[in-house]
């Protein structure tokens, strides 16, 4: 290749990298954003800044920092190193974008509370949960919405499930894990009022299963365990079966 080329080569490689470095965070915020997400006090770039404020997918967020992570690029993706404040705990988490729109998360730390899974609790019908979040996840991968891939663990302490208590009916560890079929989950309580095992299913049709087998402990509340007799009979171990089925 002639010198000429080899510089002029050198040269349009280093407007692009120096583009992308020092392109604003504030005009790519107006230019490409997705309705779903809502920022400001924007400062930085499109490869290091931050944000004041941040709503995605009305989960809002505080001091929202993000740190381009060129690697990603060999994978066809976006990715970016993230860290954010709930309006109480935090998360911090790399986030790759593919181009069709794939959002693959890793080495995931998150403490929140379950108020900021508002979506979820709809589409399951299960509003009003309360409790404390904390969530640690090798790999979470979405699409349109759907986890199509998850591997790690998800706890919940000081659960209160209206439908169920009013008072808190304690805490409760899903392990996630991935197989040809879907997302896996297996469910059971730590220091819960009910004795719990189940099994969480999310298939790609976007169905969901969870079925359990419930029991009641020496603390349980009379109220609650009134509430498992109508799930119908215990079988030879006390235990109850829950069945619930829709789709996310």
């Amino acid at each position: 290749m002639p010198i000429r080329s080899r510089l002029l080569t050198v040269g349009l490689m280093t407007f692009v990298v120096a583009l992308v470095i020092f392109f604003p965070a504030r005009v790519a915020y107006r230019w490409f954003a997705p309705d779903t997400v809502s920022l400001a006090g924007i400062e930085g770039s499109i490869w290091s800044g931050n944000a004041r404020e941040a709503q995605v997918n009305k989960i809002y967020l505080r001091d929202l920092v993000w740190r381009m992570q060129p690697v990603s690029f060999l994978t066809g993706k976006l990715g970016y190193a993230i860290e954010a404040s709930p309006t109480s705990g935090f998360i911090d988490a790399d986030v790759a974008l593919g181009v069709t729109g794939t959002v693959t998360l890793s080495d995931v730390k998150a403490s929140l509370s379950m108020q900021y899974l508002q979506a979820l609790q709809q589409s399951t019908g299960t509003r009003g949960l309360s409790g404390k979040l904390s969530a640690q996840f090798d790999r979470l991968v979405i699409d349109d919405g759907l986890p199509i891939a998850a591997d790690g663990v998800l706890e919940v302490a000081d659960l209160v499930a209206p439908m169920v208590h009013r008072s808190s009916i304690g805490g409760y560890r899903a392990e996630f894990f991935t197989q040809d079929s879907g997302v896996m989950a297996s469910v059971e309580d730590t220091d819960g009022v009910i004795d719990l095992a189940g099994s969480l299913q999310i298939s790609s049709d976007r169905s969901y299963q969870f079925i359990a087998q419930l029991a009641p402990k020496n603390n349980t509340p009379a109220s609650v365990r009134q509430q498992m007799t109508f799930l119908g009979s215990a079988n030879e171990r006390g235990q109850h079966e829950l069945r619930l089925e829709g789709q996310l």
